[in-house]
């Protein structure tokens, strides 16, 4: 059995959860390689396009992002994905016997090529991009349960917009596909169900995986000596890729818990720690003295940063699934996060962590003080997250129901 896995780049969420997949799958000995344009690790198992292929497409992306954001404001965040791959010939000389689908929207592989592919597809759900016309995460708006158009995000009022072309040559691409849709976390598979481009296909859930050898928890006071962190104050964890711009990410309602808990007794007991992002030329006030890590690209010192806080906050409004949550809990560090999206699936309230009800500012606020008030309770609260990650999360239980869902495709080929 061979396995391709297409995706943009071995970084970002996207791309490190579609890493972790192909790792699983070479641990369990099955065939797998990786087509990415950018390429971080020495994996032979992971190749780049062609030369001249590859500068296209590094290209391709700048320049498709650079228009969006010029007319749209519009980056990342959203993808028309237009421009042709020159991609399919190398997949072919691959010879998967199934595709495996990540991140591809960026103009990494055209939508309309997908029809070309022979083989049949697998679509591991990452974002929302798939099933709308061209957003990655929707926010308030459920257009994509029809046929998009006057997107709120483009700020636009007609119907017969961007995003409704997009959809349009989406309903077109998909008909016929051989494909299945794999979600990781339960709401993502419910707003893929809901969607009118994916409201037919079989849709199955299987939580992304993480290495719980490499997230495991570390001594605490070992880790904070590593990160210069102090020693006699509980430590109050946040992080995301630019974690305190991505509105996404939840910044905005975890600044006023924190200035709220501030004002109460814990304001000489916490302090705070950030990670994806450096510390800003005018940091906000966040009642809290706060020390900004930056980006931490390697898994040692993520599992550093897990294991040296007290509690993990991921107050993400959308969430496709939520890997620093689960990579926190497999560190043993339990996570306050709100009861929505894919974070209700990691976290189990008062188990390994606590729920909000979302998104109530106060709520977020008083799961932090539940976590740290009662020392006993916080020693369970980080036994039961580390049994929830190796029950659930290793990249071995991941692999199995990947293989489970491959053979049975294959079957029914």
């Amino acid at each position: 059995m061979n396995i391709l896995h297409l995706t943009q780049s071995e970084g970002g969420g996207a791309g490190r959860a579609a890493m972790r997949l192909h790792l699983g799958l070479l641990q369990a000995s099955i065939n797998s390689t990786t087509l990415v344009t950018y390429k971080e690790s020495d994996l032979q198992s992971v190749v780049t396009p062609a030369k001249q292929v590859g500068l296209y497409k590094i290209l391709q992306s700048e320049i498709c992002s650079g228009i969006l954001k010029e007319f749209f404001g519009r980056t990342t965040t959203f993808s028309v994905n237009a421009t042709p791959s020159f991609l399919l010939n190398q997949i072919e000389n691959l010879r998967p016997d199934i595709i495996n689908l990540h991140w591809i929207s960026r103009e990494f592989l055209k939508l309309e090529e997908l029809q070309r592919l022979k083989t049949p597809l697998i679509w591991t759900l990452h974002d929302m991009w798939a099933f709308t016309g061209g957003c990655n995460y929707s926010g308030d708006c459920d257009r994509y349960t029809n046929t998009c158009g006057a997107c709120p995000q483009l700020a636009s009022s007609k119907e017969s917009d961007l995003t409704r072309w997009v959809w349009n040559r989406k309903a077109k691409a998909w008909k016929n596909l051989n494909l299945t849709i794999v979600s990781p976390s339960t709401w993502l598979a419910e707003r893929a169900k809901a969607s009118s481009l994916f409201k037919d296909l079989r849709i199955e859930v299987i939580p992304n995986g993480l290495d719980t050898q490499k997230y495991q928890p570390f001594s605490q006071q070992v880790a904070r000596e590593v990160l210069n962190l102090p020693q006699d104050k509980q430590l109050v964890l946040f992080g995301a890729l630019n974690a305190s711009q991505d509105k996404r990410k939840g910044f905005q309602l975890l600044l006023p818990a924190l200035q709220s808990l501030s004002q109460t007794g814990w304001s000489d007991r916490l302090e705070l720690v950030v990670f994806g992002a450096s510390e800003p030329e005018n940091p906000p006030d966040l009642g809290f003295k706060c020390h900004y890590l930056g980006q931490l690209k390697d898994n040692l010192s993520l599992a550093l940063a897990y294991s040296s806080a007290d509690v993990m906050v991921v107050p993400s409004y959308q969430e496709a699934f939520g890997q620093t949550a689960s990579e926190s809990m497999a560190c043993g560090t339990p996570v306050v996060a709100f009861n929505a999206t894919g974070l209700k699936d990691i976290v189990d309230h008062q188990q390994n962590g606590y729920l909000a009800k979302p998104y109530e500012v106060e709520d977020l606020a008083q799961g932090i003080v539940w976590i740290l008030e009662n020392t006993e309770r916080h020693q369970k609260l980080r036994f039961y997250a580390r049994k929830k990650a190796e029950k659930t999360f290793s990249l071995g239980i991941q692999a199995s129901r990947y293989l489970s869902l491959y053979t049975e495709i294959l079957a029914n080929k």
